[in-house]
């Protein structure tokens, strides 16, 4: 039986330009190429379990734009717990270079109104949370949880002995401001991989293969979706974190956000 993950997080739309060099304060770049692309952290994370083999629910809140919607229930993703928004759904503004690197904007439109009853986790294996959303819908959402995963991103300053994550993911600017406690704590490196630490030693190190970056814009995603998706099918933890970092580098090396995340079988491929 798969593994079953219910996300709570964001959802939007993602308005992408693709240029040249990233322009610096004041500076206008043209001959970019722009495209609508359905993101946002918890809707990335929930298609990203769902292409890797879970069983996947979707709670978060959207406008009137069905873009994230429809590449949800394409994924097969359940997306019953969806509440509707009158205002706008979220949206991010990406600019991304020619070498992959990319700076983000995010308006957070319908996202800011997610609250805890709008949270209702049901029989799950494991609940995902990020910190695009209301702190009272993370709450909620841990008070729910079986096994919950906390992928502390964007930073920020949290009640942590309150919220007390079974699995914490963070990049090293996200770690300064956690008090782990007694998580797990996956902390990405880039390209230089992730370690895996159990009160604050190192348990697991991984790299990821090698790729030619196009566009990181998911890769988090993918990274922390694997992971759960992988410890939840009973993997050993230094290949689990293998399998993450896999899955990163393949949605760093394609384009966009949810078309960039890859499936189990393209990650036995790459890990073969």
């Amino acid at each position: 039986m798969p593994p079953r993950v219910t996300v709570v997080g964001s959802a939007n739309i993602d308005h992408v330009a693709r240029c040249e060099r990233l322009p610096r304060p004041g500076e206008t770049i043209t001959d970019a190429e722009f495209e609508r692309v359905p993101g946002g952290k918890g809707a990335n994370q929930a298609v990203a379990a769902a292409r890797l083999g879970a069983e996947v629910t979707f709670v978060g809140r959207i406008g009137s734009d069905d873009l994230v919607l429809r590449s949800l229930e394409h994924e097969g993703v359940d997306t019953a717990g969806v509440v509707r928004d009158e205002g706008e759904t979220g949206v991010a503004l990406i600019l991304v270079d020619a070498a992959g690197e990319n700076v983000i904007v995010v308006a957070p439109g319908a996202n800011r109104r997610l609250d805890s009853e709008d949270v209702t986790v049901g029989p799950t294996d494991a609940v995902i949370a990020q910190l695009e959303i209301p702190l009272e819908a993370v709450r909620a959402a841990r008070s729910q949880a079986p096994w919950f995963c906390l992928n502390a991103a964007p930073a920020r300053d949290l009640p942590w002995r309150e919220l007390e994550p079974d699995l914490l993911v963070v990049n090293r600017y996200e770690y300064e401001h956690a008090d782990a406690g007694d998580a797990l704590v996956a902390l990405t490196l880039g390209a230089e991989g992730a370690v895996l630490l159990e009160r604050g030693e190192e348990v697991a190190r991984a790299r990821p293969p090698a790729v030619e970056a196009v566009d990181g814009t998911a890769a988090g995603d993918a990274f922390c979706a694997a992971l759960v998706v992988s410890l939840l099918e009973g993997r050993e933890r230094g290949a689990a974190l293998e399998r993450a970092c896999a899955a990163g580098a393949l949605a760093a090396s394609r384009p966009g956000a949810q078309p960039s995340l890859p499936t189990a079988a393209e990650v036995d491929a790459l890990l073969d």
